[in-house]
């Protein structure tokens, strides 16, 4: 039997292409892992850039490829709030610019002054007030763009992929993470779903109340049905031996967390080498390497303790490599800077003036955009 501590998937969900009977293959889901490569491909192009002409048609290619790949499951209604969260940071991030005024210089376009606080002399690195300049405001903007794109790439991965089948690829020693990170992705689509069930039962009994007074009647239905769903969750779990030790002994539980800890390290100072160009050479690529060897060997040992069967495992086959390498090479093309200037990619707000779009990073995320129609419907 399988570890999971879901319900089998129903056909909807199946993988397998089988013919029907005219001799057609049936849809099917593309595999989970390739949406994720997909995704952090594209939010790392992302970071190339804050070119305002760019980041919108990052935007125009998430809301295409969400559009007709995705499906009518729970988690695949909510990239509209992954939208909201990214207005909401463009907007903070417009606020505290104006709040933390940094000064005007004579060619600023002035538009507006908030009411200066004094600040003592140990805060005197910090304006609070002040006047308001077009260029500051715009370079905010720019810069909560770019956060907002990356938010909605990782959105989007949540809505093309099924959860719970991204979490039968994960190593066996990670399983039991996977299946907490799991439940808490699936925690916001689920009370989104159970608000709508609720209000359109409302509307069916034709409930008159709106606003706060409607509130009591929605908010006690959701909070009982999360109860609910929650003591199902945890009957499923305990009847499928969730959180059980295994036959992994002390003594290898401790070298498993050793290894682990000590590839972080690893895997965090070859980070800070590859970024930082005054760091030891052995801080960048040779630490980088030798964490990541010791988190294989510690994902390998934990791995053993944990016996787990697969249920018709998802196929990957040439669709998954082409959405995969789609996203694959938009992130090198924006990164080898070839065939285009690199100036291009971060424009300056200083003198004023409109972004000139880039051909070839503007074709690499136009190719990010082919999944739409490579991936299976």
């Amino acid at each position: 039997m399988s570890s999971s501590p879901y319900p089998a998937r129903t056909a909807e969900e199946g993988t397998a292409a089988a013919p029907d009977t005219g001799g057609r293959r049936l849809p099917r889901t593309l595999h989970p892992v390739a949406w994720w490569i997909w995704a952090l491909a594209l939010a790392t192009a992302v970071s190339r850039t804050n070119n305002p002409l760019l980041l919108f048609l990052v935007l125009a290619v998430l809301g295409y490829v969400i559009t007709v790949r995705r499906t009518e499951a729970p988690w695949a209604r909510g990239f509209k709030y992954y939208l909201y969260l990214a207005l909401t940071v463009v907007a903070i991030r417009v606020v505290f610019r104006a709040v933390f005024a940094t000064g005007m210089t004579p060619d600023d376009h002035y538009l507006f002054s908030l009411p200066h606080i004094p600040t003592p002399d140990w805060y005197a690195g910090i304006q609070l007030g002040g006047p308001v300049s077009l260029e500051a405001l715009l370079s905010a903007a720019t810069d909560g763009l770019r956060l907002a794109c990356m938010l909605c790439c990782i959105g989007a991965a949540n809505t093309l992929a099924n959860p719970k089948r991204a979490l039968r690829v994960l190593p066996g020693a990670l399983y039991e993470l996977g299946v907490a990170v799991t439940v808490s992705i699936s925690v916001a689509p689920q009370l989104v779903q159970s608000v709508q069930r609720v209000a359109r039962a409302r509307r069916l009994r034709a409930g008159r109340n709106k606003g706060l007074k409607a509130l009591r009647g929605i908010v006690v239905p959701v909070l009982e049905d999360a109860l609910e769903r929650s003591l199902r969750l945890a009957a499923a779990m305990d009847s499928r031996g969730y959180g059980r030790a295994g036959s992994a002994t002390p003594r290898s539980r401790r070298l498993t967390g050793a290894l682990m800890l000590l590839g972080m390290c690893g895997l965090c100072a070859g980070a800070y080498g590859l970024l930082d160009a005054s760091a030891p050479k052995l801080l960048g690529l040779p630490a980088l390497a030798a964490g990541s060897v010791l988190c294989l060997a510690g994902l390998r040992l934990g791995g053993r303790r944990v016996t787990r069967t697969t249920y018709r495992p998802d196929p990957w086959r040439f669709a998954e490599w082409a959405v995969a390498s789609c996203g694959v090479l938009s992130a090198v093309l924006l990164f080898v800077n070839v065939g285009y200037n690199p100036a291009e990619l971060n424009p300056s707000i200083y003198p004023l003036s409109w972004p000139t779009l880039p051909l070839v990073p503007a074709a690499a995320i136009l190719l990010a955009g082919a999944a739409g129609f490579l991936a299976p419907p």
